[in-house]
């Protein structure tokens, strides 16, 4: 018979560290992690809620040639919007990003159903990060313009008409991890009687 569990369990209280301690890091070492890692986190983020076992999303580990055609986008869109030593910038910032992996979500035409699926995809995301983070490896969640250029889709071989971009990670050791707080729960709860 299963105990009920305690807020005094160890394995609780270690459970709530992770899910506090986690954070969005920025910089890395160069340290390769293993592939057999980003795997198991893979196997694990795939285990998130997904309404009718749809298993909506798809995790693209792109290569150093598609990593080098990401950054010269990235460049090329930074540096025509907010000028070229921006561009340069971006292009070496990331360089120094050790992993990437590329979350995408099957586009639904139903629209409830594809928001129930992003939320899914969303999920196994928080599933990867966490799994990794548990490991000492820190990660990234960027979803800014790039990933929604058609230049993008083409350079990670993916149709826009049947998925779209639920995130594009980083990975790596953290060289720095922030730190990080958060306000007291009793501004986000509201009782309804």
């Amino acid at each position: 018979m299963k105990k009920t569990p305690s807020y005094s369990t160890q394995e609780l209280r270690e459970f709530a560290r992770v899910l506090r301690g986690r954070r969005t890091v920025d910089q890395y070492i160069q340290t390769p992690v293993p592939d057999e890692l980003v795997r198991e986190a893979i196997e694990v983020a795939t285990w998130a809620p997904n309404h009718y076992v749809s298993e909506p999303w798809r995790f693209i580990l792109p290569g150093k040639e598609t990593i080098a055609r990401i950054i010269d986008l990235c460049a090329e869109m930074v540096g025509s919007e907010k000028g070229a030593e921006l561009g340069e910038h971006k292009r070496r910032t990331w360089s120094e990003k050790p992993g990437w992996i590329i979350v995408t979500c099957q586009h639904n035409e139903d629209g409830l159903r594809e928001r129930e699926d992003y939320a899914a995809c969303s999920a196994a995301v928080q599933n990867f990060m966490l799994y990794l983070w548990k490991a000492g490896v820190g990660s990234k969640w960027t979803s800014g313009p790039i990933t929604r250029d058609s230049r993008f889709f083409e350079a990670i071989g993916v149709d826009e008409k049947d998925a779209f971009v639920v995130g594009m990670l980083w990975y790596g050791y953290p060289k720095i991890t922030p730190t990080q707080s958060r306000q007291d729960v009793s501004k986000v709860i509201r009782r309804l009687e």
